[in-house]
């Protein structure tokens, strides 16, 4: 049994999944979940192994995977984790101290690339992947040759951070500054934090469940505040198809549930593609709000 755990702010979650056969599948066997303890840190890496704990009780575990907010720094520590208790920690040491088996950390975007490229929306792809995360903020995480792409510095597929292509205050609003401190970061308008600030400056407060709840009704601000969506992430994901060029693009999220954003995104990608005529299918991932943790159980394959 491979096992996932999904490290949140409020619940850790754990899976056990099992190979089907010689398909490449896996069935799951068990998942379990707890409240994050975050008051301190022993007291959170006791929830987390008490997860573990309620996994192995269904089977041997063959290795450990895990999606987590922050990454793990140069001198092995984590950082960047908005469970602050994990900042400076040795995190994945302490677990190796108490469980003999391989263990592997990555971020929530690669595990959804993983997952999707593994045996999800991507895996016919033979090669190569990009999974979009358009939720709370925007993420991406990226495959090339099968394995994931994180870099020298840990940034891999921080796309949500470049600038929004082409950006202008005419056509996109006013500037903003995201919190990393860069201006009209993509994230800040693909989003789907992004897309309900963008139209609570223009028209009046509402969240993008709300907006789409006007876009049904026929409201034509809606209407036209859903249409500049779909032409920034367009432009967003062409700038992904010009650099990385990857089969295909997973989008992840809340946003990823609006299937109207995918004819819509697919017929503008190749206004801004160098070509005009790129095949890079835009696709809704298979396995949802378990992707991540999928993703997480899958890491020890690559």
């Amino acid at each position: 049994m491979i096992v996932g755990l999904d490290i949140g702010g409020t619940k850790i979650e754990g899976v056990g999944l099992v190979k089907v056969g010689e398909t490449g599948e896996y069935n799951t066997a068990i998942v379990h979940r707890e409240p994050t303890e975050k008051g301190c840190y022993h007291d959170f890496l006791d929830s987390v192994l008490k997860v573990i704990d309620a996994v192995a009780s269904h089977g041997e575990i063959e290795s450990i995977g895990i999606g987590c907010c922050g990454s793990v720094s140069t001198d092995g520590l984590m950082q960047g984790a908005n469970v602050t208790v994990l900042n400076g920690r040795d995190f994945i040491g302490d677990l190796r101290q108490r469980i003999d088996v391989p263990i592997a950390i990555a971020n929530d975007a690669d595990c959804l690339a993983l997952s999707e490229f593994q045996d999800g929306a991507a895996m016919h792809a033979e090669r190569s992947c990009v999974a979009v995360i358009i939720g709370t903020g925007c993420g991406s995480g990226v495959i090339i040759n099968k394995g994931i792409v994180t870099g020298l510095n840990k940034l891999g597929g921080e796309m949500g951070h470049n600038p929004l292509p082409n950006y202008s205050p005419e056509q996109d609003g006013a500037p903003v500054k995201c919190y990393c401190g860069s201006m009209n970061c993509a994230e800040s308008f693909v989003s789907g934090t992004g897309f309900g600030r963008t139209f609570s400056e223009k028209y009046f407060s509402a969240d993008s469940k709300a907006i789409m709840a006007l876009v049904a009704q026929g409201d034509s601000r809606a209407i036209a505040h859903f249409d500049l969506y779909c032409d920034q992430l367009a432009r967003t994901l062409a700038n992904i198809v010009n650099f990385v060029d990857p089969e295909i693009i997973v989008l992840g999220g809340g946003m990823s549930n609006v299937d109207a954003i995918y004819p819509n995104v697919q017929a503008k990608l190749n206004q801004y593609t160098f070509n005009k005529a790129a095949k890079t299918k835009i696709v809704k991932n298979v396995h949802g709000d378990s992707s991540g943790v999928r993703g997480a159980a899958f890491l020890h394959l690559l």
